[in-house]
């Protein structure tokens, strides 16, 4: 683990926002900021919007909404992070175009427009913080990693052009903690909740385990039993495989970090589009 890792481990979720719009921090976000919640962008045209609303509803495990702002509108709303704008507070994005990943950028000063609309989504990150509260492993954060990420053979539900693979994170779990980490998990349904499977990686399509398809590999103990759970960087996945004609994300791995504790995803029921700015 590097030494500028382990400091901004230490920050606060504004530190942390304030690190990376200074140019300070570009690397992913796992373990940072423990205990609170971090969140998947993605940002469309807001004629695709509605597309891509029904989508989330209909792959919920993967595509938890959040939050979802107002086309033209890159503030985060207050309730989630106090004066963050998606198009400097994330370490790094990507940008998709008519079914290919065109460039990363550091920023969105360059390419946002009035005509876009940006969704928040849950992320795994937030409930790895409840899992090591807990005194479960979670490999990728003790060996200064990122998730390591999948893209399985299970389909989505298609909605319009927005059609492709479930992406998935592993987990490497001790079998006998397999069902504490389920459990865990299960809580936080707006950061992909449960985990979609347990055991054989072949029934999710995965071939190697030392090979992720974004992220890093990781290293399992001597009877770890492999955890899998949705992730939100599925949509990046529909965006290859559905050719959508614009989308721009986070790199995976690289996301937004908010001030709200995962405490208070267990008593939400609803998206942020309830409360105030």
């Amino acid at each position: 683990m590097t030494e500028q890792l382990e400091q901004m481990r230490k920050l606060t979720p504004a530190e942390i926002r304030a690190a990376i719009r200074r140019g300070a921090w570009r690397g992913p976000t796992a373990g940072l900021a423990a205990g609170f919640v971090q969140a998947n962008l993605v940002v469309l045209p807001a004629a695709a919007g509605g597309d891509f609303r029904q989508f989330c509803a209909h792959n919920p495990a993967p595509c938890p909404v959040l939050a979802e702002l107002p086309p033209g509108d890159p503030r985060v709303p207050a309730w989630l992070a106090r004066d963050a704008d998606i198009r400097w507070d994330i370490p790094r994005y990507r940008l998709y175009r008519n079914g290919r990943m065109e460039v990363e950028l550091d920023d969105l000063g360059d390419v946002w427009r009035d005509d876009l609309a940006a969704f928040l989504l849950g992320c795994s990150f937030g409930f790895d913080g409840a899992l090591q509260a807990e005194g479960l492993p979670v490999r990728h954060i003790e060996q200064g990693r990122n998730v390591p990420m999948f893209c399985s053979n299970w389909s989505c539900v298609p909605v319009g052009r927005f059609q492709g693979s479930l992406v998935v994170t592993y987990r490497p779990m001790p079998a006998d903690l397999v069902e504490h980490a389920s459990t865990v998990s299960a809580a936080y349904t707006l950061l992909h909740g449960s985990p979609v499977h347990v055991g054989d990686p072949s029934v999710l399509g995965i071939a190697d385990l030392h090979q992720p398809d974004w992220g890093d590999a990781v290293d399992a103990a001597p009877g770890d039993v492999p955890m899998f759970w949705a992730c939100g960087v599925t949509p990046q996945a529909v965006a290859l495989q559905g050719g959508v004609e614009l989308m721009i994300t986070h790199a995976p791995g690289h996301m937004f970090v908010a001030d709200l504790p995962i405490v208070a995803l267990t008593h939400r029921h609803s998206a942020g589009g309830d409360h105030d700015r």
